[in-house]
């Protein structure tokens, strides 16, 4: 297997170019480095958050969708979890199943609605 640009280097390499790609807006480059970097590593929370983020900004949101559910099904408390899965869903036109992420976010986050 031919080792490309995406794939080289430690997983901490990995992790640092994926932010700048992240951070330089090309969302796309970032995740063919997550891509990766999170089957090598399932069990972390951030590489897979900045996947979802990266899928979730470069409108690739079904696959955005999955690797949010991934995480708040493993961390139902996870706060930016619940809130991108909520705009995800959002952005696909599914409002109703979206609500109940949201006010989860919310409620997490400290936000009550007063009554």
């Amino acid at each position: 297997m031919e080792m490309t640009y995406y794939d080289h280097g430690t997983p901490a390499e990995r992790w640092e170019r994926a932010q700048m790609f992240f951070d330089a807006k090309d969302y796309a480059a970032a995740a063919r480095v997550l891509g990766g970097l999170v089957e090598e590593v399932p069990e972390q929370t951030g590489p897979r958050l900045l996947l979802a983020r990266a899928y979730y900004h470069s409108a690739q949101l079904r696959r955005a969708e999955t690797e949010l559910r991934l995480i708040v099904e493993r961390d139902p408390v996870e706060h930016y979890a619940r809130l991108m899965l909520g705009r995800t869903l959002q952005r696909q036109g599914r409002h109703e199943e979206a609500e109940s992420h949201m006010r989860i976010a919310s409620a997490l986050a400290g936000d009550f609605e007063e009554v």
